[in-house]
């Protein structure tokens, strides 16, 4: 029987595949992803040519292609010019053909223009890895067979499917499709499961369409992102260095009134105020009302609640109907249902000055109190406690 130069046992040909093709997955989220797309971090020239190789050897993934899809992706997210949309072109299609939609993506010069910039332009991406992107998976290629003989072959399939169905179809369908979510983001990103491994991180995909351009893309306590391990190791060696994360609040415990840094604290943090909103106050009125309705009532209010704490923007024509039926039935659910609109509104003001930011969340902060429900009147105390310096 034919052998490669190297004959290992069953596991140890599993063991090889799983490493290589988890190196992949390290390169397309910490340098194509997180350093080059987001310029979430730095990394030390080393570390990225070794990166940018291996992807070449690979993925035959050219950098300035790569990044450009992505950055349009997040600009355009869901929309018809979305190079990747499940909402667009169905979950079915991203799952076994979303290699081919990003290939027609890299195919449009403009998407390449406006979005490419800041992708490597030295001698070796100029005359290697771009225009010879094809030929890189073919050493790969050769080189499995030289080690492993005719095991090699399927070692190199795996890996070249690694990315196609893990980083195209999983997370660019399924991360827009199916999961739980931590932040209700104008788009449907969803976080696949908290425990952020397999793919290097990118499971916690609503995470990171919360906050682009964070390094880091776990935000709960219990979530855990392996890209985040490697990226720290590597800072700690001294080979990357982390620029930007998501904010985490600053609360000043035991004040009592908002001033204007209490404002700047609650739109600096207006995702994880929205999402403290939805926790404190949408779904604890909504079960205390669903524990009082009769049969009928409670049948149209289970209709309704993931729709409660749904961005605005995303609600179909049916899914507002229906949740205007619902409020109708409910004065509690209504009127916390409203403040919440209220409270985004406060952020959407981009052109008010301080002073009126500051009067629009002080009369929200009264107007809470004053309602008589004691959800809303306990979260609007927490309001003024917010910072953007430290107590």
């Amino acid at each position: 029987m034919l052998t490669g130069l190297l004959e290992l046992p069953v596991w140890g040909y599993i063991a090889v595949t799983l490493v290589a093709t988890h190196i992949t997955i390290a390169a397309v989220t910490i340098y194509l992803h997180r350093a080059m797309a987001h310029r979430a971090l730095d990394l030390h020239p080393l570390v990225a040519h070794f990166f940018r190789m291996w992807l070449w050897l690979t993925t035959g993934q050219v950098t300035r292609q790569w990044i450009a899809v992505h950055r349009k992706h997040h600009a355009k997210v869901e929309t018809e010019e979305d190079p990747h949309s499940p909402q667009v072109y169905g979950i079915r299609k991203l799952l076994l053909e979303g290699a081919e939609l990003y290939r027609i993506g890299v195919r449009d010069k403009e998407t390449l223009e406006r979005y490419g910039h800041g992708a490597p332009d030295d001698w070796l991406e100029r005359h290697v890895y771009t225009p010879h992107s094809d030929k890189g998976y073919f050493l790969t290629l050769a080189l499995n067979v030289i080690l492993f003989g005719p095991i090699g072959l399927t070692i190199w399939a795996v890996q070249m499917l690694w990315i196609p169905v893990t980083a195209a179809g999983v997370i660019n369908g399924v991360g827009h499709w199916w999961g739980y979510r931590n932040f209700e983001t104008a788009d449907a990103s969803t976080n696949i499961v908290p425990f952020g491994i397999v793919i290097g991180g990118e499971e916690l995909h609503n995470n990171h369409h919360a906050f682009a351009s964070s390094a880091k893309l776990s935000s709960k306590w219990w979530e855990f992102d392996i890209g985040w391990l490697y990226i720290r190791t590597l800072e700690t060696l001294g080979l990357a260095r982390v620029k930007k994360v998501a904010p985490e609040p600053i609360i000043v415990p035991g004040k009592v009134l908002a001033d204007l840094d209490s404002v700047k604290g609650v739109i600096g943090n207006r995702l994880q105020v929205m999402s403290q909103y939805a926790k404190i106050v949408l779904t604890r009125v909504y079960h205390e009302e669903l524990e009082r309705a009769d049969h009928a009532k409670r049948s149209l209010l289970r209709r309704v609640k993931t729709l409660l704490v749904r961005e605005e923007s995303r609600l179909s024509l049916e899914a507002r109907d229906r949740l205007d039926a619902a409020l109708s039935h409910s004065h509690a659910l209504q009127t916390v249902y409203q403040y919440k609109m209220r409270l985004q509104a406060i952020w959407q003001e981009r052109t008010a000055s301080h002073e009126r930011l500051l009067q629009s969340l002080q009369e929200w902060c009264r107007g809470a109190e004053a309602s008589g429900i004691r959800a809303l009147q306990e979260f609007a105390r927490t309001l003024p406690t917010y910072s953007v310096k430290p107590a």
